[in-house]
Formats: C-alpha cells, sequence, structure tokens
C-alpha cells in the first residue's frame, strides 16, 4: 500500500536507473558478476544487494517495504479502538498510547530510512 505512494527505482552499480511500474516486471540486464542493486525512492535506499550467478542466469526479486498492508491496516484499527476507548472513558493515558501505532510507523519511515525499502527473493 506505501509502495504505491512512492516513485522506487533500481540503481544498478551506482550508473543505470530502471524505474518500477505497479504490476508490470521490470528486465534489468546486468553483464557482470558481483554487480550492485540498490532500491530507492528518493529518500530512502536499501541495503545494496550484490548479485551473483551461479546456476541462474535469471533471477526474480520483488521490491517490498518494511511495513507491510496487515500491519498497516491491524495499526490504524488499533488506533480507532484504543482511541474509541480513551475518549469515553476519559483517560488521558490511554489516548496518548494510541498514537503509539503511528510513532512507530514514523520511526520506521523517518529514522531507520535504510531498511524501509528491501529486497524480496522471489
Amino acid at each position: 500500500m506505501l509502495l504505491r505512494l512512492l516513485k522506487v527505482r533500481v540503481i544498478v552499480n551506482d550508473a543505470q536507473i530502471y524505474y518500477l511500474e505497479e504490476g508490470s516486471p521490470v528486465v534489468i540486464p546486468i553483464a557482470k558478476n558481483g554487480s550492485k542493486l540498490v532500491a530507492s525512492d528518493g529518500f530512502h535506499h536499501s541495503a545494496p544487494l550484490q548479485v551473483n550467478f551461479k546456476k541462474k542466469n535469471t533471477l526474480y526479486f520483488k521490491v517490498g517495504c518494511i511495513v507491510e498492508d496487515d500491519q498497516l491496516i491491524a495499526g490504524a484499527i488499533f488506533v480507532a479502538i484504543v482511541y474509541a476507548m480513551g475518549f469515553t472513558s476519559d483517560v488521558r493515558f490511554i489516548q496518548v498510547l494510541s498514537f503509539a501505532p503511528i510513532l512507530y510507523f514514523l520511526y520506521l519511515y523517518y529514522i531507520n530510512r535504510r531498511e524501509f525499502l528491501k529486497f524480496q527473493v522471489v
């Protein structure tokens, strides 16, 4: 869900840039063994991935996000339920506690930038 909002691209050996479109595969030709791939949206950068061909000449990757869709939906439901509980009971601690998932997602987005985007082998 978050990846739909970001313009993600893959950078090969700090020279070639391939833009990723949602739902369509991108073929990235790699000429030499040991090439470095990095996924980026301009603000976030994934850890470099070294591509080594051993037996197969074709490798399949998926660029993912550290915050999965299920986690995002569960966090929104948690915020709504706990804030409603705090609002109806007038307990400020419960209202403040309801913002914990938002603070966690902001931490992942701004502070933990290096691990926000990741390569997943398919």
